[in-house]
């Protein structure tokens, strides 16, 4: 998910032509890439446009929608979300087909506004705050390809990039373990003890070893993931 604020970040501050005086190219650019190229103006709403060029970019799956409550149909639902998740608002009214997509970045200090990093926000690629009462929902994007697990022994006390993409895959295979933070601690260890009581043949100890691995390697294969 780092990759997606990273990716959206480096746009920041992209805005739109003011009026009829023409159109940005850059904007325009994210729709001929992203794969709608109808779409060569920014005046059409580019909210959805801009979030599947960024997952596009970024190597992730994306809704091939330019309607923002598309990405509803897109990713893993998620209940507690992380920065970098999606976040899908309503726009109009809670039952029309008019919406709002970003990548969630944190709530206020009182969690009635969530902060959101998208674009068409205020005309612009910005950060901005929405209310927490108009999200439809919250989905986590899935990387395209195969997912690789690192080749080496993992536990808790376990620190770095390789601790990351285990947090990531535990997550993508509906065990909860917390942020992605590349640290191995209780959440991470209890999560990988969950995954290890789904199967007669591993030791629950909460270690990635060889076999750990191997059978993690099977369900993504068996989930596609």
């Amino acid at each position: 998910m780092e990759e997606l604020i990273k990716t959206a970040a480096a746009q920041l501050g992209v805005k739109e032509v003011p009026g009829i005086q023409g159109n940005n190219p850059q904007i325009v650019k994210f729709a001929q890439e992203a794969g709608f190229p109808t779409i060569r103006d920014d005046e059409t709403a580019w909210c959805s446009v801009f979030m599947n060029w960024v997952a596009k970019e970024s190597g992730y799956e994306r809704s091939k929608s330019a309607l923002a409550r598309s990405w509803l149909n897109t990713g893993m639902t998620i209940i507690q979300p992380e920065p970098g998740d999606v976040v899908v608002y309503w726009r109009v009214d809670r039952h029309s087909i008019f919406g709002h997509v970003g990548l969630f970045m944190g709530y206020s200090v009182d969690h009635t506004r969530i902060y959101t990093l998208g674009g068409n926000q205020g005309n612009a690629v910005s950060i901005s705050a929405y209310k927490a009462e108009q999200v439809l929902g919250f989905r986590r994007l899935r990387k395209i390809g195969a997912i690789n697990l690192p080749n080496v022994v993992l536990k808790k006390g376990s620190k770095g990039k390789q601790v990351s993409q285990l947090q990531d895959i535990l997550k993508s295979l509906g065990f909860n373990c917390g942020t992605s933070d590349g640290d191995f601690g209780s959440l991470t260890e209890a999560a990988v003890m969950d995954l290890q009581s789904t199967s007669d043949d591993l030791e629950i100890n909460g270690i990635v070893d060889k076999k750990t691995r191997e059978f993690i390697e099977e369900l993504l294969k068996l989930k596609n993931v």
